[in-house]
């Protein structure tokens, strides 16, 4: 069977609060995260990763992608370098996607279809949103 041209992931913080998120097959899971990251208004300005554990300790995940997998005994492998079709294989493939290890947004990244490039899209690209983001800082008194 070939490779798809495409993934498209839901990254949801809950139910009814999501994006879907069409993504090249070629694209890694760096290029995911900053899809994430732009899809919901934040900026990209954290450090972050994929878990293979959907709720829990995360750092206990036997499949971990992170941002600095390079540095010693980390047991990780790198963002930069895993492709979305090597962490996420098939359509229903989940992991969360945490993003700012202080604060803790907790994304749960899922595949949901595959497709087919189109001629002349630009990747990635968002093919749908529901649901209001929150700010990723919110004002001392929303506390």
């Amino acid at each position: 069977m070939s490779e798809p041209a495409t993934l498209i992931f839901r990254a949801s913080l809950r139910a009814r609060l999501y994006r879907d998120i069409e993504v090249s097959s070629s694209s890694t899971l760096a290029d995911l995260a900053e899809a994430i990251v732009a899809a919901f208004g934040f900026d990209m300005d954290h450090a972050y990763g994929f878990y293979s554990k959907l709720t829990g300790k995360l750092f206990d995940s036997p499949r971990r992608f992170e941002l600095f997998a390079d540095m010693e005994g980390s047991g990780s492998r790198s963002v930069k370098g895993t492709r979305v079709t090597t962490a996420f294989q098939k359509v229903g493939s989940a992991m969360t996607f945490l993003y700012d290890y202080g604060d803790e947004w907790r994304f749960r990244a899922e595949v949901i279809g595959t497709g087919q490039a189109l001629p002349g899209a630009n990747y990635p690209r968002i093919v749908s949103k529901i649901g209001k983001a929150p700010r990723q800082y919110p004002d001392i008194d929303d506390a």
